[in-house]
């Protein structure tokens, strides 16, 4: 994580809360302070300010510990390879191995990730000193999560060290800078990628904030709102996530109207997690509202339009309230669109699946109500 807490008593902290004169370190009061300083940190207070102070002391320290995680997940893979980029199987500073970070073929899948952070910062830094404008910064930018050779993201825990890499180079910057909003977006996606969620939330909730206190783009912030609900979904805050969708839900439509693909996956996520909290009645409310017009937007055969209508037949027929019609009626929309979704997508597409299950589940469930009404 980032530092979003007391270093002594590890309570929340604003980001203008007090910090150390020296090193920048972060805390509640001067009694935190005092108390931090008897316990330890008289000793290392000139180490983290030659380390370029307290952000970029700590984001250092992760990023080495990160980088030893992706190399040893990646060990198996990178075997008997070089770096792409310096040729050398370790690397001649750092002495990190390599990681295996893309679809690129033959050599060019492997490097050090301390090779593909220069490389991305040496891109980064010239697009600047020659005012390339924002578009032509924001496209270099993208090496920092993206390869440039298969344009694949990188993923896992090659993407959080990256994630780490990027935001110990630009953390020193003002709020207000470009490369330096993108770094923690990186950082927190790269944690959420590698499933680190609760560092992902520190960082994710500190990004919002930022954009909020800087007024940032609608826009943005929407992003960074969607990406906090997949957050609270993933360590199950159900009800933080829901409600961090409907707003996202509500201000998109607000901003591009209901056939934007965006206000569409907006609405999809929405109802998604009201079917996981068991609110049917509002999941099939919003989805009768939304899925004719994905149908308009997408079309019938796209995945998009599959999602919906599978979350609309799942309402209907795991609620506790539900007639024989509306199981009869998730069970032919399940049929229509695992049809549709195997010849689209194929059989082993992870949306054909959940459909074939689900619809499974459908069609036994109508067994059962039938079965009892016999009786």
């Amino acid at each position: 994580m980032i530092l979003t807490n007391c270093a002594a008593c590890a309570a929340p902290l604003a980001h203008n809360a007090p910090r150390c004169v020296r090193c920048k370190v972060r805390y509640c009061n001067r009694t935190c302070q005092m108390d931090h300083w008897r316990r330890g940190h008289k000793q290392i207070c000139k180490e983290i300010h030659r380390g370029g102070n307290a952000e970029k002391y700590h984001a250092d320290k992760k990023y080495k510990e990160a980088v030893a995680v992706a190399v040893k997940k990646c060990a198996a893979d990178t075997k008997g390879h070089t770096c792409y980029i310096c040729t050398e199987a370790v690397h001649w500073k750092t002495k990190e191995g390599l990681v295996r970070m893309c679809a690129c073929r033959g050599t060019s899948g492997f490097a050090h990730v301390s090779c593909l952070a220069e490389q991305a910062k040496i891109l980064c830094d010239e697009a600047e000193k020659n005012n390339l404008g924002l578009k032509a910064i924001n496209k270099k930018l993208e090496r920092w999560y993206a390869c440039g050779l298969c344009e694949q993201y990188y993923h896992g825990v090659v993407y959080c060290a990256l994630g780490w890499a990027c935001w110990k180079t630009y953390v020193g910057r003002p709020e207000t800078d470009t490369a330096r909003r993108m770094a923690i977006s990186v950082l927190a996606l790269g944690l959420f990628d590698a499933r680190q969620y609760k560092d992902a939330l520190s960082v994710q909730e500190a990004e919002l904030s930022m954009l909020r206190r800087i007024g940032a783009a609608e826009e943005n912030i929407l992003v960074a709102q969607g990406n906090l609900a997949n957050t609270y979904q993933n360590i199950g805050r159900n009800e933080d996530a829901l409600r961090m969708r409907k707003i996202v839900y509500s201000r998109t439509l607000r901003l591009h109207g209901e056939e934007y693909v965006g206000t569409l996956v907006a609405a999809n996520n929405c109802a998604a997690v009201l079917a996981e909290l068991k609110r049917f009645p509002e999941a099939k409310a919003l989805l009768r509202k939304v899925i004719p017009v994905a149908q308009r937007v997408f079309g019938q055969s796209h995945e998009g339009t599959f999602k919906m209508r599978w979350i609309y037949a799942r309402a209907l027929c795991e609620d506790a309230g539900a007639t024989l019609d509306d199981l009869n009626e998730a069970v032919t929309t399940l049929e229509d669109i695992e049809r549709t979704a195997r010849r689209v997508l194929g059989g082993a597409h992870p949306t054909t699946m959940g459909i074939e299950r689900s619809l499974q589940n459908s069609r036994a469930e109508l067994r059962d109500a039938m079965a009892s009404r016999e009786i």
